[in-house]
Order: structure tokens, then C-alpha cells, then sequence
């Protein structure tokens, strides 16, 4: 059994060749992979926006919805997965279109199995290395060591609940939060209505005031640092 990759890493694989879908499902599920496979490209939007991957591997030509308009919509919706394009279009020009839409690599059929494998070992540590981190308008959340690091190179001491809602509001930057949803989250056994406009406070006071946007009338978002 392979020992790059965690075990039972999850991959969705949007593919509409059922004979080559069936393929990768036997082989990346022989490899350890958790595998879901979706065979047109709205399907594939389905479960890409609502279940959690490690590496997407999509087709360009697909049923519904080409595969690179999927790409851009997942890249607008703020999913970060590494995606592996797998297609028989291989120009240059197909190649950049790719890689421009959101793609991190892009392999051309038909291929060898082992340099499949190990593109998709590639972008599973590329997932791992970047879950450690979350940007923040120019600087970054260090999640193992807890820290977080200015655009200047500048690190600031939160206190533990000061860096999970600030983690929060960084993991998903586009998205306004209101103070109910922030408080369950993040302080789950207070009751105070005002707990989580004071820890805002305290965050501005700690990395500015842009550090932390306020949504008139509905609640937070992530700012800039």
C-alpha cells in the first residue's frame, strides 16, 4: 500500500468515458484513494461544492457543463482543491486555457498510469502543505503553530479564541458571517450577545482595522491585514 498520500485520501474524478471512469476508480481505489466519480460536468459542480477533496481529476469535454467552465466556478465559489485536468485535448493553446482556468497540472490522454499516480501524489502534498495555511490580504495564518504573519514579515500573538474566529472569517474570505453564526462557532458555550463584537475589537486592535470587515445590518467578513 502506498505511504506518500494519507490513507483513504479523498478524489473526485469528472469523467464521461465510462470505460476510462471505471478505470481510474478500480486503480486510484487500489491505490488507497477514497473515490467518487461524477459523469457530466454538473455533477461533478454538485459535489465539488458540497463534499470535501483533496484532488479533483476532470475531463474537459463533458456532458452539460465543460469541464473548464466547472473549473472557474468552483474557482469562484472559493474552492482551493488541486485539480488535475485529464483530457484528450493536448495543444499549447488547450494546455494554457487550462492551467488559466484554475487547473495546477494538466495531463494529456492517453497516459501512463504511473505518471498519473504520481501527478496526483504531487498535488495531494501541494493540498497538504497549503490546509497548514490560510491568506489573508497579503499576510497568512500559520494553522499548525497558530500564528499569524503580516505583510511585512511582522508575526502577532492571538489568543487562542482571537485566532479561531479569525480563522473562520479567513477560511472562507468572500462570505459574510452574522454574529449568531460566528458566535456558534466560536464560542459556543457564551451566551453574551456582544462576545463577538468584542473579539473583533480586539483582533482590529491587534492587526488594524481592516483586519476585519463590518456588513451594515448583517455581520462580518474577512478584511485585509
Amino acid at each position: 500500500m502506498p505511504t506518500d498520500q494519507p490513507m483513504r485520501a479523498p478524489l473526485l474524478i469528472v469523467e464521461d468515458d465510462a470505460e476510462i471512469a471505471v478505470m481510474l476508480d478500480k486503480l486510484l481505489t487500489e491505490e488507497g484513494y477514497e473515490v467518487d466519480v461524477a459523469a457530466d460536468g454538473q455533477r461533478g459542480l454538485h459535489l465539488a461544492l458540497t463534499r470535501s477533496y483533496q484532488v479533483l481529476i476532470v475531463d474537459r469535454v463533458l456532458p452539460v457543463m465543460d469541464g473548464l467552465d466547472l473549473l472557474r466556478r468552483i474557482r469562484r465559489s472559493g474552492v482551493a482543491v488541486p485539480v488535475l485536468v485529464l483530457t484528450a485535448l493536448g495543444t499549447v493553446a488547450d494546455r494554457v486555457a487550462g492551467l488559466d482556468s484554475g487547473a495546477e497540472d494538466y495531463l494529456v490522454k492517453p497516459f501512463e498510469v504511473d505518471e498519473l499516480l504520481a501527478r496526483v501524489r504531487a498535488l495531494l502534498r501541494r493540498h497538504r502543505d497549503a490546509a497548514r495555511t490560510l491568506s489573508l490580504g497579503g499576510g497568512e495564518l500559520d494553522l499548525v503553530r497558530r500564528e499569524v504573519w503580516l505583510p511585512d514579515g511582522a508575526a502577532v500573538d492571538l489568543s487562542r479564541r482571537e485566532f479561531e474566529l479569525l480563522q473562520v472569517l479567513a477560511s472562507h474570505p468572500r462570505r459574510v458571517y452574522t454574529r449568531a453564526e460566528l458566535r456558534a462557532k466560536v464560542f459556543e458555550e457564551t451566551r453574551a450577545g456582544s462576545v463577538v463584537d468584542t473579539y473583533v475589537h480586539y483582533l482590529r486592535r491587534k492587526l488594524g482595522r481592516r483586519a476585519v470587515r463590518t456588513v451594515r445590518g448583517f455581520g462580518y467578513q474577512a478584511g485585509e491585514l
